[in-house]
């Protein structure tokens, strides 16, 4: 079904003055919704057939049947760990036949609202949109019966409160935080940023902020630089603004709520106090590369070795609020030797046709051989191994 609504704002200070934090726009704006959200098909063996990989790869469900399955985690044995945040757990998957396809299942853990995951010298970190737990590792892979709180006073999710998080090479923890809302000023600065903790204290600093929702990143892996994928606002349009790829840096502002992709002011926006629009972006981080609108990148990650070192991959869940559907695919995008990104192509395509849809990438893990690939719409694991 698709709807097409339009907002005329008239953002005027009598109308509109309490609602607004700084001094108003000086002219009326326009704002265009369109929602359309492709029909879901349900998995089928022929729809999966018809997936195009890259060059050189080839694709296989290695697991069906799991609800909403978001992020995933590779085990040192080869074990996939995956996260169901509607679930509120963890599942562990094992090939124990080693034919390629997961067989064994378990649940390890149990956590309302469960999303982020990694792992570090024989823990698995665990967070969902409050909290940070700590579990001891077992030989089999299954994780101790008692988990350590360690943070247990993350900012309200609001909108997004898909926590994601990773150890940097730094040794040092780090969690992304999404804005409250759509597009709002945020009254507490740890919103809307990424956080950088101690793993010695568990104090937490802010290490980027103005990102209004981050949720896959990683490092280089020669220049150890980081590099996140971010979700642009809603409501403005079809084509803005764009997702963007960031160069994430110390101290990085990347212009949300005040401005997308290089430094382009949302002209919908009231004036910051005691500055404008256009002189508060100056001072903030342009992306390096862009998208188009509303794709929605989830996961984020480097191929650490091999052939395709150095160029990442990214999970585009894919649009509600676009005329044309864009998304519903992972795309790689591929990094020069001085580690900058140069150009982008499709890695795994064919969930949208047309206007409907049979898969909604979200996940995505890398191995020794293997690249994993969530599907929360049809509870599906891809694998992608080379030919």
């Amino acid at each position: 079904m698709k709807t097409k609504i339009t907002f005329i704002l008239l953002l005027g200070l009598s109308c509109m003055s309490y609602a607004q934090k700084g001094i108003s726009p000086k002219e009326d704006t326009k704002k265009t919704t369109i929602t359309n959200f492709p029909t879901h098909l349900e998995y089928s063996t022929e729809l999966a057939s018809g997936l195009k990989t890259a060059q050189g790869w080839q694709v296989t469900p290695v697991a069906k049947g799991l609800g909403k399955p978001r992020m995933l985690y590779v085990g040192k044995s080869g074990q996939l760990y995956v996260t169901r945040r509607d679930a509120g757990d963890v599942l562990m998957l094992k090939d124990t036949d080693k034919d390629g396809r997961f067989d064994d299942l378990m649940r390890v853990a149990d956590f309302p609202g469960v999303h982020g995951i990694t792992s570090k010298d024989n823990f698995m970190y665990l967070c969902n949109n409050s909290k940070v737990l700590r579990y001891a590792l077992n030989t089999d892979g299954t994780f101790g019966k008692v988990a350590d709180t360690l943070i247990n006073d993350l900012p309200s999710g609001g909108q997004h409160a898909n926590r994601t998080m990773d150890f940097g090479p730094d040794g040092k923890l780090y969690i992304s935080v999404g804005s409250v809302c759509n597009d709002c000023k945020e009254s507490d600065k740890e919103t809307a940023s990424l956080l950088q903790v101690d793993p010695q204290t568990w104090k937490r600093t802010l290490y980027a902020s103005g990102l209004r929702n981050m949720i896959g990143f990683d490092w280089h892996p020669q220049t150890k630089e980081m590099w996140g994928a971010d979700n642009g606002g809603d409501t403005k349009g079809d084509d803005w603004p764009p997702e963007e790829l960031n160069h994430i840096v110390l101290g990085g502002n990347y212009g949300f709520p005040f401005a997308y992709g290089k430094r382009v002011v949302d002209q919908s926006r009231e004036d910051p106090v005691g500055n404008t629009k256009e002189g508060w972006v100056k001072a903030t981080q342009p992306s390096v590369m862009e998208f188009p609108a509303h794709s929605a990148p989830i996961a984020f990650a480097f191929f650490q070795q091999g052939n395709n070192k150095g160029d990442a991959l990214v999970c585009w869940h894919g649009s509600w609020n676009r005329q044309n559907p864009s998304g519903y695919k992972v795309e790689r995008i591929k990094f020069d030797k001085k580690g900058n990104p140069v150009s982008s192509d499709d890695f795994l395509s064919g969930f949208l046709i047309g206007n409907e849809r049979f898969g909604r990438p979200a996940g995505l893990a890398i191995g020794n051989d293997v690249v994993y690939v969530s599907d929360d719409a049809n509870g599906i694991i891809y694998a992608l191994k080379h030919k």
